[in-house]
């Protein structure tokens, strides 16, 4: 089975759909599938369902996919960076099921598991418990969480080997290894391909029965959210 695909737009054309959920990894602006965003931008693929860390900022990242309406409801953990997501969240365009990072990557670490939901502490007592079971145990209070399984998957890693096996890099690693396991379909952007058996068994992050298409992306941008420089 070939797992390498030409490019991102080829990658994508046959598996996205409109009102699909899709997660994708990255924190902020770091680890983010770049090539893999613009081809899901170009797509024209409508009413989806965006589960990430974050909403990327004005105009990159899953900021691309707002200003073109394309998003209908964020699953995330932080939003602070994007003013055209304020902007429509507020208006009540953009639905919101703000969702705390922990408890976001668990959510789909157990999708890709086959566990259906689990219970945990965190937001007992805050809007994020509102319309959730609860339970006690031992005396205190849990409220029950749903897993996530998503249609897509689309991740960012350092190196893949043909089989689809990923090797992450420092940061950018944050939530892709979980993002690529709760895919039905996981694409995979990299910045070098190998051959099978080059890469050390014990260094692989991401094993290959997860990873569906890999796409050779060799200069990501790796934009920067923040940036503050000492005055010269």
């Amino acid at each position: 089975m070939n797992k390498v695909y030409a490019s991102a737009d080829e990658a994508l054309k046959d598996i996205v759909k409109d009102g699909q959920t899709v997660a994708v990894g990255g924190f902020g602006l770091c680890g983010i599938p770049e090539a893999l965003i613009q081809a899901l931008h170009d797509s024209g693929a409508t009413h989806l369902t965006a589960v990430s860390n974050n909403a990327g900022v004005d105009g990159w990242g899953l900021g691309k996919l707002l200003e073109t309406r394309q998003i209908r409801k964020m699953i995330s953990s932080y939003v602070g960076e994007n003013k055209e997501f304020e902007r429509q969240y507020l208006a009540g365009e953009l639905e919101l099921e703000f969702t705390p990072q922990g408890t976001l990557a668990e959510r789909m670490r157990a999708g890709g598991a086959g566990i259906p939901g689990f219970y945990t502490k965190t937001g007992v007592g805050t809007v994020v418990a509102e319309g959730k079971e609860h339970k006690d145990f031992d005396g205190q209070t849990y409220i029950l969480e749903r897993g996530i399984v998503a249609d897509v998957s689309l991740v960012k890693a350092w190196k893949a080997d043909k089989a689809g096996n990923l090797v992450y890099r420092k940061t950018a690693q944050n939530f892709n290894p979980v993002v690529a396991t709760c895919g039905q379909v996981t694409v995979a952007e990299v910045e070098e391909i190998v051959e099978v058996g080059v890469l050390d068994p014990d260094s692989i992050d991401t094993p290959s029965i997860y990873v569906h298409r890999i796409v050779l992306n060799a200069a990501p941008e790796k934009r920067i959210e923040q940036r503050t420089v000492r005055s010269s």
